[in-house]
């Protein structure tokens, strides 16, 4: 059976960096309802007109919408074998109409969330710095450059600091990410679908550990 993959975790778990990687090994798209709402702003379907609709009378967009929206998408050629999804859902009304969607497509939903401990995602984003020239990413407490806020490999190049990795924003950003996931992490436990990965680990170990959850899914699926 093939799988809705449900990959969660606050703003600087690596979530983004796993998706990537289910993408790139396992065939799965990554759908995010960030870029298909962009899609949408462009496309000329009933589905998108009422979208559209929504969004310039100032109204937020209903649950029962954005999961029509999620399964319009999903319903593409490319989702066949399973997809792993990016943004979505976001409260327990959408879980619900997921596990609904889950069963018409006839697909086995696996919920992962990477779990890091608050101290160590302030860390990782506060720290973070760029090289503007190649993209090279540093981090002060991690992996700071050779020479104090200079690119290993572009030594005239400054490193950057983004202005939403202040302190002060990332707290912010991980308490609203705290308030508004909680409701939805209780409903994955209490329906027994939440598995937790240890998200302070290198990147490969806990790609070996989602791995190892969507195996273990698989074969209770079969038996």
């Amino acid at each position: 059976m093939s799988k809705i993959i449900v990959l969660m975790g606050a703003p600087g778990a690596g979530k983004g960096t796993q998706a990537r990687l289910l993408q790139e090994r396992l065939g799965l798209p990554q759908i995010s309802t960030g870029d298909i709402f962009r899609a949408l702003a462009k496309a000329n379907t009933p589905l998108a007109e009422e979208v559209r609709a929504i969004q310039q009378a100032g109204r937020l967009i209903p649950d029962e919408v954005v999961i029509r929206v999620v399964e319009d998408r999903t319903a593409q050629d490319d989702c066949r074998n399973g997809y792993v999804l990016d943004g979505y859902p976001r409260t327990a009304a959408q879980a619900r109409m997921l596990e609904e969607l889950a069963a018409r497509q006839n697909k086995k939903l696996s919920t992962i969330l990477i779990d890091v401990p608050q101290e160590l995602l302030e860390k990782r984003m506060t720290g973070r710095r760029s090289c503007p020239v190649c993209g090279e990413i540093y981090n002060t407490y991690f992996r700071p450059p050779k020479f104090d806020n200079k690119c290993d490999f572009h030594l005239g190049a400054e490193l950057t600091h983004r202005a939403d990795d202040t302190a002060e924003k990332v707290r912010v950003r991980l308490e609203t990410y705290n308030r508004e996931t909680a409701p939805l992490l209780e409903y994955y436990k209490r329906t027994g679908r939440l598995h937790r990965v240890d998200g302070t680990q290198k990147r490969e170990a806990i790609y070996a550990a989602i791995q190892n959850i969507l195996n273990s899914d698989s074969v209770a699926t079969v038996q």
